[in-house]
């Protein structure tokens, strides 16, 4: 960590309260758990041997998998899909996706695979989906699905885009089953609000929600500039203002914090506060590799020796 600092304790006792609360929307067909508590998060880039520059070996593997345990992991969020403009229906890397599979259950992790729609084809959209959702690993397979919905590129019609994005999101639903939760991953409101309305104005909170039960703000804080370069503002506002946008105060909210590199012991602290004043279920910074030895002990709610 770039900068040493005495930490209050209270600040971080506090955040084991929030690892597994009970969802407050009450009782819900879905099974929230895998959203629940410290979450890590990795990208293709990080696995696939073929995208690794130079020929380096990937600095993510099966093994890494023990090491989150370690760490006090519960759930590996982990990008499936091809990234690099391969066949829309492709897995990203099939021998590296079923060897961290299969290490994830033996390591007593829960594994949520995401994937980036473009939101152009639903049909497209749906095949990969369907894809996602048949892969396993002997008899092991994801826990659910979470949608990174932030693609604006793919239909710039946003009318379209939200059309398409609903229906992605119901045939989600419809492959899943009811019992395995969804997660939507999206901008932080006060990003599409406050910072850049023309992003994605008018974006379906609501018709999202007859599919989503999980909302997974990206609260990069690293990005921003005063007064959102606040950690603990920038997170609880866009818990708060999500949560508006819904018209439900107990919607189930697990806030993805800022760059792990960038972010600093103070951002830590608050960030955490911000988890436990907006009772959010879950919580995690990007990404897995990214993140310093150090910075577990803050992510796990527990001190660090001055």
């Amino acid at each position: 960590m770039r900068r040493g600092l005495l930490l209050l304790v209270a600040c971080l006792a506090v955040v084991g309260g929030v690892l597994v609360p009970v969802g407050a929307a009450g009782a819900q067909a879905a099974d929230v758990d895998p959203y629940r508590g410290l979450g890590a998060w990795v990208d293709s880039f990080d696995y696939a041997p073929r995208l690794q520059a130079n020929g380096n070996p990937p600095p993510i593997t099966a093994d890494s998998v023990d090491d989150m345990a370690r760490l006090g992991v519960r759930t590996l969020y982990l990008q499936v899909a091809n990234p690099d403009g391969a066949s829309p229906d492709q897995l990203t890397d099939e021998v590296q996706l079923r060897e961290i599979l299969t290490r994830t259950r033996s390591a007593g992790l829960k594994v949520v695979a995401w994937y980036l729609p473009g939101l152009a084809d639903v049909a497209l959209d749906t095949r990969m989906v369907k894809t996602i959702n048949a892969f396993r690993s002997g008899t092991a397979r994801f826990d659910t699905i979470a949608l990174d919905l932030e693609y604006t590129q793919g239909e710039p019609d946003v009318a379209l885009r939200n059309d398409n994005m609903i229906e992605v999101a119901r045939n989600t639903r419809k492959l899943v089953g009811a019992k395995r939760a969804i997660g939507a991953i999206v901008y932080p409101a006060v990003q599409t609000e406050v910072l850049n309305p023309v992003l994605w104005p008018g974006f379906p909170y609501k018709k999202l929600a007859e599919s989503v039960d999980v909302w997974m703000p990206m609260a990069y804080y690293t990005f921003r500039s005063e007064p959102y370069r606040d950690a603990f503002r920038y997170t609880d506002e866009s818990v708060t203002r999500l949560r508006r946008r819904l018209d439900n105060d107990n919607a189930l909210v697990h806030p993805i914090g800022g760059i792990a590199d960038l972010t600093s012991p103070e951002d830590y602290v608050a960030f955490l506060r911000a988890v436990k004043s907006t009772k959010s279920i879950g919580y995690s910074v990007y990404d897995f590799n990214t993140t310093s030895s150090s910075a577990w002990t803050f992510l796990r709610g527990t001190t660090v020796p001055a």
